[in-house]
C-alpha cells in the first residue's frame, strides 16, 4: 500500500477511536493566533497533534497543537488549533496529512483562516478578508502518484473557494455590523519576510494578501471535492521601499489575530450553524 495512505489511515483511526461516535461535517484549520475560536467549542474533546501516531507537530509560534472536536453553531465541527507549514521543513505531503485525516473522519466542508500581510494599499491592520481565489507560489501538493480514491489526477480550480459560502458570509457579516472584503491570497513559502521588491510583484500579479499556508490544504481538500471557505486576518501591511526598520514581527502578528478572532467567532459560529 501506498505508504502515505497508510499514515493516513493509521492517524485518522486513531482520532475516530478518541470521538466517542460522533461524525464531523466541517473542520476549521485556524492560523496564526486565531486558535481563540477552537475555545469555545462546546463539550470538546481535545487531542494534542503530539498523541497522534503518524502525525507532524507544529513548531510555531500562535499554533497550539491541537485536534479540538465538539459542537459550534449546532454542528458537530474539528478544528485544528495550529497548522504545519512548508517551511517548517515538512514536505508537502505530511502537512497537509491532516486534510486527508479530517476527509476520512467524513467532512464536507473545509474553513481556512489565516494571518496575512495586506498587499492591497485599500486594506489595514484587522481587516478581515474573504478569500476570493489564489496564486501559489509553493510546490504543488499533489505532485507525485496521485491518491485515486480521494479524487482525480488533474482536478479543476476554477473555483477553489466556494462561491455560496462567500455570499453566506457577507450576508452574516452585514447582518453582525461589520464589513468584509474579498481579495486574492498569494502563498508563499517563506519564512523569511517578502522583500519590497517582491511585494511590489505580487501585487502587480493581482493579489491582496500574501502569506505562507493556506493554499496547499485548499488544494488537497478540492482535489477530495471538499467545499472550502478561506479568511484572512490583515497582521501587518507589507512594506513596498527598501527602508532600515523592520516593520514584520511575529509576535504583533499573534496579536492583531487575537484582536480580530472576535469578529470572526460570530461569522463562523452562523456560517456552520447555517450548513
Amino acid at each position: 500500500m501506498d505508504e502515505r495512505i497508510t499514515r493516513i489511515n493509521t492517524a485518522a483511526s486513531f482520532i475516530e477511536s478518541r470521538l466517542e461516535g460522533r461524525k464531523p461535517i466541517a473542520a476549521i484549520i485556524l492560523g496564526s493566533g486565531l486558535g481563540q475560536l477552537a475555545e469555545i467549542i462546546e463539550d470538546p474533546i481535545i487531542i494534542p497533534y503530539t498523541k497522534i501516531p503518524c502525525f507532524p507537530v507544529s513548531s510555531v509560534i500562535g499554533h497550539k497543537g491541537n485536534f479540538i472536536c465538539g459542537n459550534l453553531g449546532g454542528k458537530c465541527v474539528i478544528a485544528m488549533q495550529g497548522r504545519f507549514h512548508y517551511y517548517e521543513g515538512y514536505s508537502m505531503s505530511t502537512l497537509t496529512l491532516p486534510v486527508r485525516v479530517m476527509c476520512k473522519l467524513g467532512i464536507k466542508y473545509l474553513f481556512v483562516s489565516n494571518a496575512a500581510g495586506a498587499l492591497n494599499p485599500e486594506y489595514k491592520v484587522g481587516d478581515t478578508i474573504i478569500i476570493k481565489d489564489h496564486i501559489n507560489f509553493m510546490p504543488n501538493p499533489l505532485i507525485g502518484p496521485n491518491m485515486d480514491d480521494f479524487g482525480p489526477r488533474f482536478p479543476d480550480m476554477t473555483c477553489p473557494y466556494d462561491l455560496e459560502l462567500q455570499q453566506k458570509a457577507l450576508d452574516i457579516a452585514a447582518e453582525l455590523g461589520f464589513k468584509l472584503h474579498r481579495g486574492i491570497y498569494f502563498g508563499g513559502s517563506g519564512p523569511s519576510y517578502e522583500t519590497p521588491a517582491e511585494v511590489r510583484f505580487f501585487r502587480a500579479s493581482g493579489a491582496d494578501l500574501v502569506g505562507m499556508s493556506t493554499v496547499p490544504e485548499v488544494i488537497v481538500a478540492r482535489h477530495s471535492g471538499l467545499r472550502v471557505f478561506g479568511m484572512s486576518v490583515v497582521t501587518n501591511v507589507c512594506n513596498t521601499e527598501n527602508v532600515e526598520r523592520n516593520f514584520n514581527d511575529g509576535e504583533d502578528v499573534v496579536q492583531q489575530a487575537n484582536a480580530a478572532t472576535k469578529r470572526m467567532i460570530p461569522l463562523f459560529t452562523k456560517m456552520i450553524e447555517s450548513l
